[in-house]
């Protein structure tokens, strides 16, 4: 679905819910779920406010948040987290379930820079050049368009926790793979498994070329030239002052990150990676995180044995994430409640059908 298609079908959240208090909108939230019951399922991104969070059925990363949305019972299903990720939820859905998003404008920068006829025109291109030797893999951050071409083409999804299986296996299948659409996940995992950074090409859909130095028969991964626009603003000179200000801090940065960042750093790794590090990390011990700040925030909350800072102090919370509030979960599921419904998430099943194999894919194989 393209940005536009997204903000015509938006239904407007009305004003009265804009002038509920918080306690308001939490007992009203609080009765619904009890009302609703079973029927009612929602799981929350991690990057996720606090204040949807504590609603949350479940909280996970994408790849954590895309098997159990395979496996829930409940009709309705409302998703706090960003459109993509609702697309998923509907795409392994069961028939008699819905998929709401409280917030359309909830979209993902990264997954709106590969359109399907970008992809298109850069497959028919690298074709030409490479003839059939390639496989493309898709980021779980892009559209179902995206993720139905991938699977149509015999490729499969990845999330930042599997990417490195994912890859070793899409190597396994074809001399040389597409990774789309996040540059950094895809240069970082590929490094990590010897590939050089020589063997490495860009593809650049607005300019609509291969950018590389190397004769063609050395390129083996090919990556879409996108990027997080919240992990982008990580640098080296955040690192360099963490090291000058705290020696004796730990530097743990997601893999969406810069490579020059990712090879600077102590740890990189997933969200779920990120998490699992600093309850296992030893009190006392410090540490600055790369990656987004609603996340980092809580884990602040979370370990008062430690210190804990974010690696870029002028960092803030995914704007895209941060849409859904209070007031649109509590419209969202009021809403339901009645037997309406709003920002319900369809994708059509011509594209959901390959959609599907391309996460079903991955999710046999992690």
């Amino acid at each position: 679905m393209s940005i536009d298609t997204i903000f015509s079908t938006n239904q407007q959240i009305p004003e009265q819910y804009l002038h509920l208090t918080d306690d308001e909108m939490i007992a009203h939230i609080r009765q619904i779920k009890q009302d609703m019951g079973d029927d009612l399922y929602i799981p929350g991104h991690h990057y996720q406010k606090d204040e949807v969070m504590q609603f949350a059925d479940s909280n996970g990363d994408s790849l954590k948040l895309a098997q159990l949305s395979s496996n829930v019972n409940a009709r309705n299903i409302v998703f706090c987290g960003v459109h993509f990720m609702a697309e998923t939820a509907d795409i392994l859905s069961k028939p008699d379930q819905k998929v709401f998003l409280p917030d359309m404008r909830a979209g993902c920068s990264m997954a709106d820079m590969a359109d399907d006829k970008q992809v298109e025109e850069a497959w028919y291109a690298l074709q030409t050049m490479f003839g059939d030797t390639i496989l493309p893999l898709t980021y779980v951050n892009s559209t179902a368009a995206i993720k139905s071409f991938v699977g149509e083409h015999g490729g499969a999804t990845v999330t930042s926790s599997n990417a490195k299986e994912m890859v070793q296996w899409a190597f396994k299948q074809k001399d040389r793979l597409l990774f789309l659409p996040d540059q950094h996940l895809g240069r970082n995992t590929a490094v990590k498994l010897g590939v050089r950074l020589d063997e490495m090409a860009v593809w650049d859909p607005i300019n609509r070329r291969l950018e590389t130095d190397q004769a063609p028969e050395k390129i083996r991964v090919i990556l879409w030239k996108g990027h997080c626009s919240v992990h982008e603003n990580f640098t080296i000179s955040n690192i360099e002052e963490i090291r000058h200000s705290h020696p004796d801090m730990n530097i743990i940065v997601h893999p969406e990150c810069k490579y020059e960042v990712v090879q600077q750093a102590d740890y990189a790794g997933s969200t779920k990676y990120i998490i699992d590090s600093l309850q296992q990390a030893e009190p006392g011990s410090q540490w600055a995180i790369g990656t987004e700040m609603n996340l980092v925030n809580r884990l602040i909350n979370q370990h008062h044995d430690k210190k804990i800072i974010s690696l870029n102090p002028y960092m803030c919370p995914c704007l895209t994430m941060n849409r859904i509030d209070l007031p649109h979960l509590t419209w969202s599921l009021d809403e339901i409640s009645k037997g309406k419904g709003s920002n319900q998430i369809i994708v059509e099943e011509k594209i959901a059908a390959n959609a599907r194999l391309a996460l079903n894919r991955m999710l046999r194989i992690s």
